[in-house]
C-alpha cells in the first residue's frame, strides 16, 4: 500500500497523479510535433505532444501573443478554477483575466505544459512508440529541447514573434533559452527568480530529492505506472525537501515557530506545525503529479547552462536583443538575487536588477502577483484593444505542423 509522510483521509492515486488519456480535457488543447524531435543529448523523441491553454484572441497580425512558462510542478492551467481536468486553480490566476496585467481582451496568452511534464504533454507517464508507458526509458531532456518543442507550437499557432515571454524559476530558464535561441522571436523578456546556469547548490538540493524518489521501493527503475503502486513516499519526501527551500527561514519561524500541531505532542510521536505543513504539501503533490516527470524535469533543470556550446554565459547573454526585466526575490535562498544580478548585468537590453519584496522566499514570484503585474506592465504597451475576431479558444483536440 502506498504511504506518504503525512496523515491523509482521501485515498492516494494508485501510482501517479498524471493526466491520462480518457481524463477530462478541461481547457487543454494539444500540439503534436509531427517529426521526431532531435534531442541535445542525442537520439530522438517520436510523437511528442504539448498540452497547452490559451486566453484571448490572436490578432490578425499575430502581434499580441504572450508566452507564459511554468515552474517545476506547474502546468498549463495558469488561470481559472479547479475542475474537471484541472486538479488545482490557476497558479498565476491574478495575472491573467479581465482588467489584469494579461487581459484577454488585449493579449493572446499561451501557456504550454512543459515537454516531460505530466499534465497532458509527453512525459514518462505517456505511452511510448510500443504503446507502453515510457517510464524509466524516457529520454534525457534539456531546457533547449523543451524550447524547441515550444517553438513548434508557436509555428503551429501562427506566432512568429512573441510580444512577451515570461517565466519564473524553471520557467525562467526556458524563457531565457527562448531569448538566446530565438532572439528574433522574443519581443520582450521577463525573467523571475531564475539563473543563467544551475549552481552546485541547486544541483545538490535536486540530487537529494532525486535520491528520495529513486530510493522508494515502488520506483522500479521508473517503470511503475501500470503496477497499481507508485513511489509516492519518495515523491512526498522530495516535495518536503523542496518546500523548505522554496520558503524563507524567517517566514517559517514567524508562521510556525515551535508550535505543536493541534493537540499533538512532539515528545510523544506528535508533530510540530511546520512538519504538518510540509506533510500537507507532500500529500497535495502526489495527487496531481508524477514522480517520473519530477525526475526528468529536475535533471533538465540541473543541465541548464545558457552558455553551453555558446562560448560561455557572458557570450550567450549578449545574444538577447529583447527589452528585458530581471527580478529576484529578496528573501530567496534557493535562487538568490546574485544570480539574477548576473543576468541583468549580462543582457544588453536589461534595465538593471529589480527586487520583489516578499517574506516568502523563492515562492514570492508566485505569491506577489501585484509586483509581478507591475513588471509586466513595464514591458507591454498600455491601452486596451478592441475585441478581436475569431474564437477565444479552440476546442480540445490535437494539431501539428
Amino acid at each position: 500500500m502506498n504511504t506518504v509522510l503525512t496523515t491523509h483521509q482521501e485515498p492516494l492515486p494508485p501510482a501517479t497523479g498524471a493526466w491520462r488519456e480518457g481524463d477530462p480535457a478541461g481547457r487543454r488543447r494539444w500540439y503534436r510535433h509531427e517529426e521526431p524531435l532531435s534531442l541535445e543529448a542525442g537520439g530522438q523523441l517520436p510523437g511528442a505532444r504539448l498540452a497547452f491553454e490559451t486566453w484571448g484572441r490572436l490578432a490578425p497580425d499575430a502581434s499580441n501573443a504572450v508566452l507564459v512558462l511554468h515552474a517545476l510542478t506547474g502546468d498549463s492551467h495558469v488561470a481559472g478554477p479547479a475542475g474537471a481536468g484541472h486538479p488545482t486553480p490557476g497558479w498565476w490566476d491574478g495575472l491573467v483575466g479581465p482588467g489584469r496585467a494579461l487581459d484577454p481582451d488585449r493579449w493572446f496568452v499561451v501557456a504550454p505544459n512543459v515537454l516531460g511534464g505530466c499534465q497532458g504533454s509527453t512525459g514518462p507517464s505517456s505511452p511510448g512508440p510500443d504503446g507502453r508507458r515510457w517510464g524509466g526509458g524516457f529520454p534525457f531532456l534539456t531546457q533547449r529541447d523543451q524550447v524547441t518543442a515550444e517553438a513548434g507550437l508557436a509555428d503551429a499557432l501562427g506566432i512568429g514573434r512573441w510580444a512577451l515571454v515570461v517565466g519564473g524559476s524553471m520557467g525562467g530558464m526556458r524563457a531565457l533559452e527562448w531569448a538566446v535561441s530565438y532572439p528574433e522571436r522574443t519581443g520582450a523578456l521577463l525573467l523571475l527568480a531564475t539563473t543563467a546556469s544551475a549552481s552546485a547548490e541547486q544541483i545538490a538540493w535536486a540530487d537529494i530529492q532525486l535520491h528520495a524518489i529513486r530510493s522508494d521501493p515502488n520506483w522500479l527503475g521508473g517503470n511503475y505506472h501500470d503496477t497499481g503502486r507508485g513511489p509516492l513516499t519518495g515523491l512526498g519526501l522530495a516535495r518536503r525537501i523542496a518546500q523548505v527551500t522554496y520558503r524563507s527561514e524567517p517566514e517559517l519561524d514567524t508562521r510556525f515557530g515551535r508550535t505543536p500541531q493541534g493537540s499533538e505532542d512532539p515528545w510523544n510521536g506528535g508533530r510540530y506545525q511546520v512538519a504538518s505543513y510540509l506533510g500537507h504539501h507532500a500529500d497535495k503533490l502526489v495527487r496531481r503529479f508524477d514522480a517520473g516527470s519530477y525526475v526528468v524535469l529536475s535533471e533538465a533543470m540541473n543541465s541548464h547552462d545558457v552558455g553551453r556550446g555558446r562560448g560561455g554565459v557572458r557570450a550567450a547573454l549578449r545574444r538577447v536583443t529583447a527589452p528585458t526585466l530581471v527580478a529576484g526575490v529578496g528573501s530567496d535562498r534557493l535562487y538568490p538575487p546574485a544570480q539574477q544580478a548576473e543576468l541583468a548585468a549580462g543582457i544588453p537590453a536589461a534595465d538593471g536588477l529589480r527586487l520583489i519584496e516578499s517574506p516568502y522566499g523563492h515562492d514570492g514570484f508566485l505569491i506577489e502577483v501585484e509586483q509581478v503585474a507591475a513588471l509586466v506592465g513595464e514591458l507591454l504597451p498600455p491601452g486596451r484593444a478592441s475585441p478581436l475576431p475569431g474564437p477565444e479558444t479552440g476546442p480540445p483536440g490535437t494539431f501539428g505542423l
